[in-house]
Parts: C-alpha cells; sequence; structure tokens
C-alpha cells in the first residue's frame, strides 16, 4: 500500500492502491506521483554495509526517478570507505551521529544538542525530498522529521511518527522488497530487485595485492559476521573447503578471508583444512575486499556483510542462515545462491533462540545445519559455478 498524495496519511487497513495485476513479488504495480521541483534528496539508511546492499535497488529507483536531484546518502563512516570513488546511486555521503534507537554501536549515544546541531546542518541544506530506508521509524521517522524536508516519506509501525507518504512496515518481510516500496510511495519505479555493486579497478587492484592472481579456480571463504549467533561453526566451513579443494577436477584454490578482530575465526576454518589455505586477515580494506570478492568463482560463509557484497558483484555463494534473517536479508533467488537454515536458530551454549533476546553467549545459533547439507550445497553449485 502506498500514499500517494503527499500531504494525506494512510491507515493501514485502508484500500491498496496497487492494481489487481500487480507483480507476483508484490510490488506496487505503478508508483506515486512524482514529488515535483527536487533537486536535494536525504536517504537515511545508516546501519550496516549488508542493509546498504538491500536498499540498493531502491536508491538506483530513487535515482531513475529523480535523475537531476543530488541524493546524499545519511549513513555511516563505512558507507564512505565503500562508495568513495564508486558509481553508485549515491552523490555523497554525510556519516549520521549516534542517535539513540537509530545507529548502534560501542560508542555512546550522541546528546540532545549534537543530535541538533547536525539536524541543523542538514535543515540548511534544503532537502526537497527525505526519504527514510531505515527502519520501523519509531526513531528514525523522529529523525527525519527534524530534517525539514518538504516532502517526507518511509515506513511505519502503527505506533511510529508519519511521514507524509508512507508505507506500512510489518515483520517478515525481505527488505528489498520493503525500500523498493517506500521507493514507490515516493514516485519511483521498479526497474530491479537484485542489488548490484559496481568493481573498479582499484578495488581489483588493492585486491591482487593481498592475494595474487592464480590459474585456479577461487574459493573465498568468510566465516565473520557481526552478530556472533550467525556464524557457523568455522572447523565445518574449513572441511566443505577442503573437499572442494579435493576436485580432480576444477579443485579450488581456497582463501580464507577475514577482518582484523576475525582472526580466531580463519584460523579456526585453516584448523579444519588438511592443506594450507591462503589467509588474508586484516589485510584487506573495503575496496580490496570488494575486488577480492568479484575474482572469486564462489563466496563461501555465513548471513554477513561479505556476502551481500559478493551477490552484488555477481558471484555465487553457500551461505547457513538464522530462522530470524532468512525473510528479510536472504538472497531472493536461487540460482546462483543456495541458503542453509537453522530452523531453531538457538545458542550453542544455552540453546535461546535469536528472537527471543541476546543471551551474552556469543556462540553460533546456526550449529544444528548439518556439515553435509552445506557440502552438498557448495559441490552442485560450484559444479556449476566452474563449468
Amino acid at each position: 500500500m502506498i500514499v500517494p498524495d503527499p500531504r494525506v496519511a494512510a491507515s493501514p487497513d485502508g484500500p491498496s492502491d496497487a492494481r489487481p495485476d500487480a507483480p507476483a513479488l508484490g510490488l506496487p504495480a505503478q508508483p506515486a506521483r512524482p514529488v515535483p521541483d527536487v533537486r536535494r534528496i536525504a536517504v537515511l539508511r545508516a546501519n550496516g554495509i549488508g542493509d546498504y546492499v538491500v536498499a540498493e535497488p531502491a536508491l538506483s529507483s530513487l535515482r531513475d526517478a529523480y535523475p537531476d536531484a543530488e541524493i546524499t546518502l545519511l549513513g555511516a563512516r563505512h558507507h564512505e570507505a565503500l562508495l568513495a570513488g564508486r558509481p553508485s546511486p549515491v552523490d555523497r555521503v554525510v556519516t549520521v551521529p549516534l542517535v539513540p534507537g537509530v545507529r548502534v554501536g560501542p560508542d555512546p549515544d550522541a546528546s540532545e544538542e549534537e543530535v541538533e546541531a547536525w539536524c541543523a546542518e542538514r535543515r540548511a541544506e534544503g532537502y526537497d525530498l527525505a526519504v527514510q530506508l531505515h527502519g520501523g521509524g519509531r526513531n528514525s521517522n523522529k529523525l527525519l522529521l527534524r530534517l525539514g524536508a518538504k516532502v517526507t516519506v518511509g515506513a511505519a509501525t502503527p505506533d511510529a511518527p508519519r511521514p507524509d507518504r508512507w508505507v506500512p512496515y510489518w515483520p517478515y518481510q525481505h527488505d528489498t522488497v520493503r525500500w523498493l516500496e517506500v521507493a514507490a510511495a515516493a514516485g519511483a519505479t521498479t526497474s530491479r530487485i537484485e542489488p548490484h555493486l559496481a568493481v573498479t579497478e582499484a578495488d581489483l587492484a588493492a585486491s591482487r595485492a593481498v592475494v595474487p592472481p592464480g590459474d585456479a579456480p577461487l574459493l573465498v571463504v568468510h566465516p565473520g559476521a557481526t552478530d556472533a549467533r550467525r556464524c557457523y561453526p568455522e572447523e565445518r566451513l574449513g572441511a566443505v573447503a577442503q573437499d572442494l579443494a579435493d576436485l580432480a577436477d576444477h579443485g579450488a584454490r581456497v582463501v580464507v578471508a577475514g577482518g582484523p578482530s576475525e582472526a580466531d575465526r580463519v584460523a579456526r576454518v585453516v584448523s579444519g583444512m588438511r592443506d594450507e589455505p591462503e589467509t588474508a586477515v586484516g589485510t584487506l580494506d573495503l575496496p580490496g575486499l570488494v575486488g577480492l570478492l568479484s575474482r572469486a568463482t564462489m563466496v563461501l560463509g555465513n548471513d554477513s556483510g561479505p556476502r551481500h557484497l559478493a551477490g552484488a558483484v555477481g558471484t555465487p555463494t553457500v551461505a547457513v542462515f538464522t530462522y530470524a534473517n532468512l525473510a528479510d536479508v536472504a538472497p531472493l533467488t536461487r540460482t546462483w545462491h543456495r541458503v542453509l537454515v537453522s530452523w531453531h536458530g538457538g545458542c550453542q551454549v544455552c540453546g535461546r533462540r535469536v528472537l527471543d533476546g541476546w543471551c551474552g553467549h556469543e556462540a553460533s545459533a546456526t550449529h544444528d545445519v548439518p556439515v553435509e547439507e552445506v557440502r552438498e550445497a557448495a559441490l552442485d553449485l560450484w559444479g556449476q559455478a566452474v563449468t
């Protein structure tokens, strides 16, 4: 459901504007009317790398709808590192302060004075359109409405402040489709559902400096994730990687990659292998990681930002998900992606399920997925990718 009038709110129980012959994915059959005279657009999406990737089709549809407007992503510092010098729907990135309920991280929340000073700077920019692609709106819509944009658009839970145009925020909807619906409410036509990330020569050069080119097909194993519960037991990933390396035809060249904080996870992958693989721990910046993922024949890992990046640069992926993230961020297609699911999704230590809250053990909640299932999926997709 979209609200076509920028000054008229809608009820969650109101009529739908989608035609009866709307596409099977449930996207709006046609967008709301475009906002007139748009020169500057602000888009709030201040979360992870993977979160940016799943919202990229919505950002691209906004770019197509408003080709002459400047699009500013109100994001995080890692978005600056990812998008600098890279063709994308975004013209520039402005880092959002640690607004309570909007940004999360180890640093203290920004003070109200800091938040207001930041909002005042944004109001001075004179946004014609501000779009919330961040969440349900309880906190993000409050921030959106402080930007002073002429027209605001976003998702809203029943108890959230409502922008001028809004769509209902309900659980268990894929984020890519959710944000395409928001973009449609802003007057943008859906052009595609698969995220895309351009690969630059700088990306490739940075990756080659760490992982030199070779003749064998490349398997990249990435065992990390921002939430430890999403990490499949690393020794099992190593065992599957070894199976791919052992293939008589098209055996894999294995590279295990991770950030500076993931050295232990990388070491556990290596311990699950008989042959010593190549490793890249803390030696790849974001462009280098993008370059390496784009060179890979396949990526093996978890529900993580690097898996999303791999899919967006066109690399096949095999990944293990908890039931909690299957609905909202798993790959939408299966031709080049395989998804293994922990339907219980309980902590390996205490059994607490991920949707029941954080238990503090930082242990895998995907350990109940049999390694045989992961191996079968990996061998199947590898055979498809190398032929």
